[in-house]
């Protein structure tokens, strides 16, 4: 028994030709025969169906990613430009979510006391 969508088709087929080929011996199963030719057919076409979707779908995506990119490149620049406007140091850029600079904040230095302890 096939458990692959390709493995269902192939068996289906042998399972349609071979019924076809004797179907003298078995005039019974020409219904039956119809039906899973017509089956076999539909999902050939379904199958074709969802490759053309998976093709659609990695080309989406990919024209999905460059637009991304053009967009953070446009507001990386708009963003330089907004710094530009209002200068780095502005409290303004803080509305459209950029730091401002406010200066490096330095580390002070704690004389070192003389231990004691030895002696």
């Amino acid at each position: 028994m096939e458990t692959t969508d390709k493995g269902f088709q192939g068996d289906w087929m042998h399972l349609q030709n071979m019924v076809e080929a004797n179907a003298a011996d078995l005039p019974h199963l020409e219904a039956p025969r119809v039906k899973l030719a017509a089956q076999l057919a539909r999902v050939q076409e379904i199958n074709k169906q969802q490759n053309m979707l998976t093709a659609s779908k990695q080309e989406a995506s990919k024209q999905f990613r460059v637009a991304v990119i053009e967009g953070n490149r446009l507001a990386n620049a708009m963003r330089a430009m907004i710094r530009v406007q209002y200068g780095i140091r502005s409290e303004k850029l803080a509305e459209f979510g950029l730091q401002p600079f406010r200066g490096r904040n330095r580390k002070i230095e704690t004389p070192e006391t003389p231990d004691t302890t030895k002696a």
